[in-house]
């Protein structure tokens, strides 16, 4: 849906739950790394990721290719909707990914175990009104903004406007005093800005109200994480079990605002494109939020953000060859620099 998959690559308690993009949903940069007394930040793709004993585990060797091949094809396939098919619907199509995701999480529950980590969360109406229901708000604005840049900007620069994710965590965290800043931090801010920057000078279809709805889904996204630090500190809950709980809740924001912003005009248009499209899209999906659970049991925080690079490399790559994307040397020097952060924030521990 995007970064979650659904239809954003946000795929996980941070990033991926539906394609956020997965995005979205999928710096896989954790904040802060500080020892157990120091506030920590979620990561876009692991943020408070227990990794429980009993279910099954695979290598990296296996899991990392399926996982790239999975949140590739959520956006490349929401992108054919989008603009190759001229389904321009994104408040539908990501309440269409949340429902089924709320439907596909319950079916699981009953007949598998990777959903046992429910069991120990315990969700009190005093939370939910709390905590869940304005992490979902943050989550739904997120989601629906990032799928709606798709309408206005090319695959490739908005991958690499998504690098800016941790920048807006960092700068949250320390308007809130969460984290305090530092020099390598500040560094490494400057890298990422500085590339992103370059690669937006040199995007030749350059789109401001594009622009903007991918700034806005960014700040929604850095936000929900921060709020999930502060809100739901200590709760564990692994992609598939917080998606569980924030699906439904999602689903229905959407749903209520869904008659103000697209009327019926999707419904229409999903009987011209075939419900068959729409329920392999959701599919798809899905499958890349079940692949986080098995993601973030197999390799370390490093193995993950090196993972994260090569498929948004692969990505950006696919997208000039399957959509004709023009990319720039600007924009290739841009998005190295930023990528040249994303791994110094990594490899230094976010200190």
């Amino acid at each position: 849906m995007s970064q979650p998959s659904t239809s954003s690559e946000r795929v996980y308690e941070k990033p991926a739950f539906t394609n956020h993009d997965d995005e979205e949903r999928q710096q896989m940069l954790d904040v802060n790394e500080k020892p157990a007394e120091g506030a920590v930040l979620p990561s876009p793709v692991s943020a408070s990721i227990p990794k429980p004993a009993g279910k099954p585990k695979l290598t990296t060797t296996v899991i990392i290719p399926i996982w790239i091949v999975l949140s590739s094809s959520v956006i490349i396939y929401n992108n054919y909707l989008y603009n190759t098919l001229s389904f321009r619907f994104p408040v539908f199509l990501v309440t269409w990914h949340l429902t089924f995701a709320a439907i596909g999480t319950r079916i699981l529950q009953r007949t598998t175990h990777l959903l046992d980590g429910a069991k120990d969360v315990n969700i009190t109406k005093d939370m939910f009104l709390r905590s869940i229901l304005p992490i979902g708000l943050l989550f739904s604005a997120s989601l629906i903004l990032s799928n709606t840049a798709y309408l206005y900007l090319s695959v490739a620069y908005i991958q690499m406007l998504k690098a800016f994710t941790p920048v807006a965590i960092l700068l949250i965290s320390w308007t809130f005093r969460i984290q305090e800043p530092s020099k390598r931090l500040g560094v490494i801010v400057l890298m990422i800005s500085s590339g992103v920057a370059l690669a937006s000078r040199g995007e030749l279809r350059f789109n401001l109200i594009g622009f903007l709805t991918q700034a806005a889904a960014v700040a929604f996204e850095a936000s929900r994480l921060v709020m999930i630090q502060i809100l739901l500190h200590g709760l564990k809950m692994d992609p598939l079990v917080s998606l569980h709980y924030y699906a439904p809740v999602c689903a229905l924001i959407n749903l209520a605002i869904l008659p103000f912003t697209e009327g019926l005009a999707p419904f229409m248009e999903v009987m011209r494109i075939g419900p068959l499209v729409f329920l392999s899209n959701a599919l798809v999906a899905f499958m890349l939020n079940v692949a986080a659970v098995f993601l973030v049991s197999a390799g370390s925080g490093l193995v993950l953000t090196l993972a994260g690079v090569f498929k948004d490399i692969l990505l950006i790559s696919g997208s000039v060859l399957l959509f004709g994307s023009p990319i720039t040397p600007l924009q290739v020097l841009g998005y190295s620099i930023a990528l040249g952060g994303l791994i110094l924030f990594k490899t230094s521990s976010g200190k």
